[in-house]
């Protein structure tokens, strides 16, 4: 433990911790993907597993210096019944980068290590780009309105693409995340939304129904995850530098509706409202949630 240092000296130690730990896994990684693209099955069965477990070893190396720097109480409920060798939807409300740490943390080595959708031209992105494809994250390709109004014939071919791109995971188990929300929660934007909720964002239906459009029989259910932290919303140098105290992480497991599974949200007008009904009762379930979470660790700040 390094907290009788101050905290911006442990802040500069977690991040050179963390830059040294991408450095030599990202490097590893890099040496693996070498093996996917040859052209054996045996091959590309043993590069998946080395990556999966290489992206666990950077999550719990990830883990080893958040607990250098402070060991945070962890307040969790709800994780009872999850299965490594499922497959899951995961989605959760947002606040603060350091969510993403907190899910990895909590279910690192739990379920298979958390892949978000991406659009198809980030694979080009330099060094992270070809990380991404490395690990397997799924690709998307979406037309805009725009583009198929000129192209009617294209409707339906970017589903048809995500759906192609997602097969691989049939035989694989793998834990999908997505924002409902879309971005941090901020005094600012929730004014600007004039959201209906207490402490959310509105929810954004169309990104947790296109996964469900692209992969939803390959899912075991939806991992509905609500995170408060009682000291404030954390930034990412407040994390460093040891200054989360207490993390309260709820977790959720909800069967999909099969009402859900195999319908089009961008085609499909009386399911997109109806699908859309379901997020609201969900946020506002979350919301009161969140308002008892607010009551009940009121005094650890």
């Amino acid at each position: 433990m390094l907290d009788f240092l101050p905290a911006p000296i442990r802040g500069v130690i977690a991040a050179l911790l963390l830059a040294l730990n991408t450095i030599l896994l990202c490097s590893f990684l890099f040496c693996v993907a070498l093996i996917k693209v040859l052209p054996f099955d045996l091959a590309r069965r043993a590069s998946l597993w080395l990556m999966s477990h290489t992206h666990e070893a950077w999550i719990s190396n990830n883990k080893a210096w958040m607990n250098l720097v402070r060991r945070t109480r962890w307040h969790i409920s709800g994780l009872q019944g999850l299965d490594y060798q499922h497959s899951y939807l995961i989605t959760s409300n947002h606040q603060s980068w350091v969510d993403i740490l907190v899910l990895q943390y909590v279910l690192n080595r739990r379920i298979q290590p958390l892949k978000f959708f991406l659009k198809q031209e980030l694979i080009w992105v330099p060094v992270i780009g070809l990380a991404w494809w490395a690990l397997g994250f799924p690709f998307m390709k979406r037309y805009s309105k725009a583009y198929l109004e000129k192209h009617p014939e294209k409707k339906g071919k970017d589903l048809e693409t995500t759906r192609k791109t997602c097969a691989k995971f049939r035989n694989n188990p793998v834990g999908i995340f997505n924002f409902v929300e879309g971005t941090r929660f901020t005094e600012g934007k929730h004014a600007q939304q004039q959201s209906p909720f207490k402490y959310l964002l509105k929810p954004k239906a169309g990104g947790i129904a296109f996964v469900l459009d692209a992969m939803g029989e390959q899912l075991e259910s939806i991992v509905n995850v609500t995170i408060h932290y009682p000291g404030g919303r954390p930034g990412f140098w407040d994390l460093l530098c040891g200054n989360v105290r207490d993390v309260v992480v709820h977790f959720e497991e909800l069967k999909i509706p099969p009402a859900f599974i195999g319908k089009n949200y961008d085609q499909d007008g009386e399911y997109r409202l109806q699908f859309q009904g379901w997020i609201n009762q969900l946020w506002q379930d979350k919301d009161a949630l969140l308002e008892q979470m607010h009551r009940e660790f009121a005094g650890k700040r």
